[in-house]
């Protein structure tokens, strides 16, 4: 290659003072090149794709679209069988949290035996004759007092660390 080749990647700057003329290599301008292709390919990519997608969508109608739930929940392509439809009250639909209802007083009531009380500390544990869980019970929560193996009626109530006995009271 001679000089008039790589013209194109060379400036030419003049030197007053010493008539030389120096050259300097420009090699961005080959990678300006470079990355304009790049672009411009990737333009060409793009459309292709773009077309391709256009061309595969028009084939597709609603029917094609359209997704049925069948009797038993799961997604289907083939709409339902008319003669296994249910119908549904609109009353009987709930949506949300079902409302509650207020548990009954004597249900709450319950009986048990004090397996543990310490009254210098304040506290113990019932074990309820129904459930056979350990129930705690602080010596505020007391009506009468109380001691190791006593049968007690009670009443529970959640607190933040689990079941507290309330309202404890000897059994007769």
């Amino acid at each position: 290659m001679n000089l008039p080749e790589l013209s194109s990647y060379f400036l030419q700057i003049p030197n007053q003072s010493n008539n030389l003329t120096h050259y300097i290599f420009m090699a961005d301008t080959w990678n300006k090149k470079e990355r304009e292709k790049k672009k411009q390919q990737n333009k060409k990519e793009k459309e292709e794709r773009k077309k391709e997608r256009k061309e595969q969508s028009k084939g597709k109608n609603l029917d094609d679209m359209l997704a049925y739930i069948d009797e038993n929940g799961n997604l289907s392509t083939t709409p339902p069988d008319p003669k296994k439809m249910k119908s549904v009250k609109l009353e009987d639909i709930e949506i949300g949290i079902p409302k509650q209802q207020e548990p009954d007083p004597a249900d709450l009531i319950r009986k048990g035996t004090v397996t543990f009380f310490n009254s210098t500390k304040g506290y113990g544990f019932i074990k309820d004759h129904e459930t056979q869980e350990s129930i705690f019970v602080h010596i505020n929560e007391t009506l009468e007092a109380i001691q190791e193996n006593s049968k007690v009626i009670f009443e529970v109530e959640m607190g933040p660390k689990g079941a507290n006995a309330v309202r404890v009271k000897l059994a007769p």
